[in-house]
């Protein structure tokens, strides 16, 4: 099969996409707006099934998106440049997984041409997350499925240098 008769996220580097193209990546899982805790002493991450109060538990997607970080200063842009760095999402994620050079499973919206196949795959978070407003404290929320790799994804990683965090 030649360039032309690949799909883009497997021709095109992450860095190289134009912005339709990074975008059209997302899954609509939600993963990424759940609240994480990271341990102190360990580093180690741990997953709530808490959404950022801009998650739309429904759909999982940002219901403000285009205002998102006026409206939460905290929120993280994700760019090839950052991928480098991050260690909390989820990994499904496809930009985590085209980064480690993976394909797409075939629950994504890109290779099912729905973007209900992440729900109907049991990926997403819909059912299972709460807005922050209605949470107390995160650690009463603390959960292990966004961590869980699911079927359809390679477990083998590729290794990559990562020079700030001397891995």
């Amino acid at each position: 099969m030649s360039d032309n008769e690949r799909p883009f996220w497997q021709t095109t580097p992450l860095s190289e996409m134009s912005t339709e193209q990074w975008e059209s990546l997302c899954d609509g899982c939600g993963k990424c707006c759940l609240h994480k805790l990271r341990d102190e002493e360990t580093d180690a991450i741990y997953f709530t099934n808490v959404a950022c109060r801009l998650l739309d538990l429904t759909s999982c997607q940002c219901s403000g998106y285009e205002t998102r970080f006026r409206k939460v200063p905290d929120c993280v842009s994700l760019t090839p440049d950052i991928l480098t760095d991050i260690d909390w999402l989820p990994p499904s994620c496809a930009y985590i997984l085209i980064r480690d050079g993976q394909d797409l499973p075939e629950w994504h919206p890109l290779r099912s041409g729905s973007a209900e196949s992440v729900h109907e795959a049991g990926i997403s978070g819909r059912g299972r997350i709460l807005s922050e407003r209605e949470a107390g404290l995160f650690e009463d929320h603390l959960v292990d499925w966004p961590a869980e790799i699911p079927a359809g994804v390679a477990r083998k990683r590729k290794k990559r240098q990562n020079h700030k965090r001397g891995r």
